[in-house]
C-alpha cells in the first residue's frame, strides 16, 4: 500500500544511482522500470516506489503527480 509521502517522492525524489542517477523517479523511462522488474526490484521503499512508478505509468496516471511536482518531501521516512 501507498500513501502521500510516496507520490510525493515519485514526483520529486531523483534517482539515487545507475544510468539515470538524478533523474526525478516519474521521469525514468517506461523501458528502465521494466527492465527492473524483470531484474528484480531495489530492496526496501526506492524498490516499492519504482513498482509504483511502473504502475502508474502503465496505468497512464502521470499527469495526477505534476501537481506536486516542486513540493517538499522528506525522503527518509
Amino acid at each position: 500500500m501507498f500513501d502521500q509521502k510516496d507520490l510525493l517522492a515519485l514526483a520529486n525524489m531523483p534517482m539515487p544511482f545507475g544510468k539515470y542517477q538524478g533523474r526525478v523517479l516519474m521521469d525514468l523511462p517506461e523501458e528502465y522500470l521494466l527492465w527492473f522488474q524483470h531484474k528484480g526490484w531495489p530492496q526496501g521503499r526506492l524498490g516499492m516506489l519504482l513498482g509504483l512508478c511502473l504502475e502508474v505509468k502503465i496505468n497512464g496516471l502521470e499527469s495526477i503527480l505534476n501537481p506536486l511536482r516542486g513540493k517538499t518531501y522528506v525522503v527518509n521516512e
